[in-house]
């Protein structure tokens, strides 16, 4: 890990769904112990971002890196932009009936040159990465809106599928790291019950457990309390909580402004597929300073 513990790092990322653009050039650098709340209106890219950084969505162009390595990479469509606006300046000094000039063949042959290598480099990267995606998502757990659980595991078999399966943990040490998760949230009476015995809430918590049994270097929570009746948000926040206490690095996507402002060591605010403004929760809450924001949180708060 570099100097600065950079975790997970995104370079210019964008997304489109057909002629949608979704994510427009987002940018962010997330260090070791951050706990970053991503907030904004629906619509806005805030779940499509998070699930660009484990590429559930493979984004359109930018760059992913984490731990200081690439995990995806696709900017020859910037470098291929420089190079057709060079070819433009060329074309535009030809029909004036002017040798293009020195300065103008220069650039094209700079733009020429970055987007051969570039292809060339994002070529090797992505065929190197389509190996290493399971590896690249055994380091980022994910805590998704609706649970996930398999309804026709127990809860001790959903929480150390993946250990065994991906990580080759032996299935008694595999139990008994399950079992402490277990009651870490207060739930080891639920080991050998099945899913749909449980409230909303619980089931939260098993996913977070779930999550936590691959011993990710960070963790991603998509809304986790949006799908849950308001007395149970409580709890799952909680829970969070304390993951967040023990040093986990977290990016959580949440409509809960007491949690962000209360949990987070960072407040990003999304709109529009951009970050508007970022800083920390006394900066963002008390002293916004894009006008969107001020009027989201008028509406939220």
């Amino acid at each position: 890990m570099n100097a600065e513990n950079i975790i997970l790092e995104t370079k210019a990322l964008k997304k489109n769904f057909g002629k949608l653009e979704v994510l427009k050039g987002v940018s962010l650098q997330v260090k070791k112990g951050d706990v970053i709340a991503v907030i904004g209106p629906s619509g806005c890219g805030k779940s499509t971002f998070l699930r660009c950084l484990n590429l559930l969505e493979r984004p359109t162009a930018g760059a992913i890196l984490l731990e200081g390595e690439y995990v995806f990479k696709n900017e020859q469509g910037y470098a291929y932009e420089r190079l057709e606006n060079a070819k433009q300046a060329i074309s535009a000094a030809k029909k004036q009936g002017e040798f293009p000039s020195a300065a103008v063949i220069s650039e094209w042959e700079a733009a020429k040159k970055e987007y051969e290598e570039i292809k060339a480099e994002e070529k090797q990267i992505n065929k190197y990465l389509e190996k290493q995606l399971n590896a690249h998502r055994q380091k980022i757990g994910m805590v998704f809106q609706q649970f996930n659980l398999f309804p026709h595991l127990t809860i001790m078999q959903n929480i150390v599928l993946a250990p065994m399966k991906l990580k080759k943990t032996p299935k008694e040490q595999a139990e008994m790291q399950a079992m402490e998760l277990l009651k870490s949230v207060g739930l080891e009476d639920k080991a050998f019950v099945y899913p749909n015995t449980l409230s909303g809430g619980q089931k939260q918590r098993i996913a977070i457990v779930r999550a936590l049994a691959m011993q990710p270097d960070i963790m991603l929570f998509d809304e986790p309390t949006s799908a849950l009746d308001p007395e149970m948000v409580g709890e799952v926040l909680k829970v969070i909580r304390d993951v967040a206490a023990n040093g986990m690095t977290m990016v959580v996507v949440t409509h809960e402004m007491g949690f962000a402002r209360e949990a987070a060591s960072k407040v990003l605010f999304m709109d529009g597929g951009v970050i508007k403004e970022e800083g920390t929760p006394e900066e963002i809450f008390s002293a916004p300073k894009d006008e969107r924001l001020k009027e989201f949180l008028s509406k939220v708060l």
